[in-house]
Parts: C-alpha cells; structure tokens; sequence
C-alpha cells in the first residue's frame, strides 16, 4: 500500500554506542525519505562517535572502533543530515523512545537548531506492541512473511520498517481496538498525523520522557524521588533539583524543558514548550 503522506515522511534507525541518550553516540544512520509522490531516497553513513564503542555493544551491531576511526563526526554531517530531514514528519522502529530523542541530542550537541515542532513521530514499534506484541523480525516476519536479514544494520532494519507500516496498513484496514476506557476506533489508517497520535503513546513534554503530562495537564517528573510531582512545586520548593540535573547526565532536550518551566515558574506566565 503506497503511503497517504501530505509532506515526506523520513524512516531512520541508529547504530550506537549504547543506549544512554544523554551520553552515547552514533556510529550509523539509515535515513529513508519518501516523497508525497511516492519517490523514495536512502541516505546511510557511518559516523565516528569520537568515544570507544563497547565489545558487548559491537557484539550486537558488528561496527568496531576500526570501522568508523576515519568515518566524520556527527558535528561535520550534522546540516547534510538536518538538511535531508528537512520538512519531514518521522518514522522509525521504537523511534519515540530512542532514536528521536538520541537524534535530536546529537543536533544539540552540534549546535544545529534541529527543529521539531510541528513535526508528527510515528513509532512502528507501538502500533506492532499495541496490534501484535513481539519484536523487529517477528514483525518482519508476521507482517511482510520475510526473513530478516542483517538485523541490527541500520539499512536493513530501516527498510524493513518502512515495509511493516506499508504492510500494518493492509493488515489492520478495517481492523477495530477497544482502548481503556471501552471506546472503539479503527486506529491503523493511511494518514500519517492519525498513526503519529496512535503509535506516539505517552504525554512526554521533553523527548525522553523524563517529564510527562499527568491526567490533569501538569507538567510532573517520571522517575526518581520526585516521580509523580509537578515539576513546578519541586522546583519552588527544592530549587537544587534544578541544579543537579542540570549538572547530572540528562539530554540536553531535557534540560531545555526543565530550564523553560523553571523560567515559566519565576515569571509567573504561560512559556509554550514547543520542543514536541
């Protein structure tokens, strides 16, 4: 099934040195782009992440510190890939949870204004977990009867993703889900801006989550001692939470939002988070 796009849509996947996005890096990039009028262009490049890639890590993906040592930075590709990107709404296999936010922190540390406002992030990934639970090559498998060959490449694992969505379009066309709270919708449709707002899943405010609306539209932390409070109240009442995450490892899209409610706090207005 050819894609309903009303603007390109951008499949990616990262090969890293692990899965801390405030502190791993890349080492490969497959973007696949396709146009409105179906025309598709694949762009992959392996980057040196300018740290040690882990055994365990290559033991999965297969790329050494050999590999990459005279491959660029990210900072020297940083506006070709920004550029290829450019207007283009986002896909990828567990993307909302990784791949966009590490993305997105390697354009920060770069310095390029990566902007993803207004953007919509449809996770393959949650539309498969929510339909069918199972992973990549099960859902290769179950949705294209493919095998999946050179898992953990990022070409071959981007390729196979743009090729489920394809295939969960047809899948699930008239395919209907009762959510919680016993409302029916058929939610797999051929229209990207319905798929980003089935797959995206959770209420983040920062990419990672870290911060999280609650049922009643308040900005709250989602971990540590603090999980579950309104960012506001910590902030007011403990202001040296601000200043330990600033300091700690958390992305730098983290510490964005944190830095624009704490500015909202102390002038007492509306500050809009557009970062999602």
């Amino acid at each position: 099934m050819k894609l309903n796009l009303t603007r390109p849509i951008a499949f990616f996947d990262l090969e890293t040195t692990g899965i801390r996005v405030a502190t791993d890096r890349i080492v490969e990039i497959c973007i696949l782009r396709e146009q409105v009028d179906g025309t598709t262009q694949t762009h992959t490049m392996r980057i040196n992440p300018e740290m040690p890639i882990p055994p365990e890590v290559t033991a999965i993906h297969g790329i050494t510190d050999e590999d990459v040592k005279d491959c660029p930075t990210f900072k020297q590709v940083a506006r070709e890939l920004a550029s290829f990107l450019e207007g283009c709404d986002l896909a990828g296999f567990n993307s909302n949870h990784f791949d966009i936010p590490l993305l997105a922190e390697e354009f920060l540390r770069a310095g390029i204004d990566f902007d993803l406002k207004g953007r919509r992030f449809v996770d393959v990934q949650n539309i498969f977990h929510k339909m069918e639970p199972r992973n990549l090559g099960a859902a290769y498998k179950f949705y294209c009867n493919k095998e999946l060959v050179n898992a953990h490449s990022a070409e071959a694992d981007t390729i196979a993703t743009y090729e489920i969505l394809k295939a969960q379009l047809d899948h699930y066309a008239s395919v209907t889900l009762k959510d919680k709270k016993g409302v029916e919708t058929q939610p797999v449709v051929n229209d990207i801006k319905v798929l980003s707002e089935f797959s995206f899943g959770m209420r983040n405010v920062d990419l990672i989550g870290h911060i999280v609306f609650n049922d009643k539209h308040v900005e709250v932390f989602n971990f540590g001692k603090h999980k579950g409070k309104p960012v506001a109240s910590v902030l007011r009442d403990e202001p040296s939470y601000y200043d330990w995450m600033m300091k700690g490892e958390f992305p730098l899209s983290t510490k964005k939002v944190l830095t624009m409610l704490k500015l909202r706090g102390f002038n007492n207005e509306s500050v809009k988070l557009d970062l999602i």
